[in-house]
């Protein structure tokens, strides 16, 4: 492949949290440059075509490797591919890493709901990862989070469950909603329970992340998505504020 247009990446760490769940870490010779939310595409020659795939990033821009939340799509064209990786292989991945999910920094837009299904917590976790970064180097001003992460079981939330809610006891600028749906499976959780989107009300307006103070973003299942948008909307949200991740091919 043209080295002008893809880069190669070698997996070096695989964490499985369910069958068709987990973290995927890829290591470039050199990171190209990117901006918290966006997402990179891989590429894989199927004969004399290319099988190409966007994936949002979890990892933030300082970072040495691309870390990938990937879920399995049995019948897909590219995961069952990935599936059969180890350690010690290597993919190619388009050299421009781009999208529109990045953090709002309209005017007066200090704080920013997120909600999230599964493996649409990875544009976020970005972003914290970031703002944890530029703070390390004297930032001194961060921006709210409150960031709502929906699964049906708390496996599929995977390692991010424990380092958001540390990280939410550490920072705090940081709030972490996680929540089940299937509660009836998980005896131990004590969280909350139900879709994320029957959330966003309840903690957008007791913080206090409103309509003119914040921006919305939703990321993940397309239904939640448009639940969550109409959730902003009625909150009189502007539309310019409310985000939603689309990948452009």
């Amino acid at each position: 492949m043209s080295p002008d247009k893809f880069f190669e990446a070698e997996l070096t760490e695989r964490i499985d949290f369910t069958e068709d769940l987990g973290l995927f870490r890829f290591c470039p010779a050199t990171p190209p440059p990117f901006k918290p939310g966006q997402y990179v595409t891989i590429v894989v020659q199927d004969g004399d075509k290319l099988l190409q795939r966007p994936y949002s990033i979890v990892s933030a821009p300082h970072e040495k490797c691309i870390e990938l939340f990937l879920e399995l799509v049995p019948h897909g064209a590219l995961t069952p591919r990935l599936w059969e990786l180890q350690p010690g292989a290597r993919v190619f991945m388009r050299n421009r890493i781009v999208g529109n999910f990045i953090v709002d920094e309209a005017p007066g837009v200090q704080k920013h709901v997120m909600a999230a299904t599964v493996t649409g917590i990875a544009p976020f976790l970005s972003m914290v990862r970031h703002q944890i970064y530029r703070m390390s180097l004297g930032d001194s001003n961060p921006r709210d989070f409150l960031i709502l992460h929906g699964a049906s079981r708390l496996a599929e939330l995977g390692v991010y469950l424990r380092e958001l809610q540390e990280l939410a006891q550490i920072h705090d600028w940081l709030h972490y909603i996680p929540t089940v749906s299937r509660p009836w499976d998980e005896s131990e959780w004590q969280g909350e329970t139900g879709r994320v989107d029957d959330l966003v009300r309840k903690y957008a307006d007791s913080l206090g992340f409103v309509a003119d103070n914040a921006a919305g973003y939703a990321c993940g299942n397309p239904q939640m998505i448009e639940t969550v948008k109409g959730i902003l909307a009625r909150a009189q949200f502007p539309k310019q504020r409310i985000h939603e991740e689309k990948y452009f091919h």
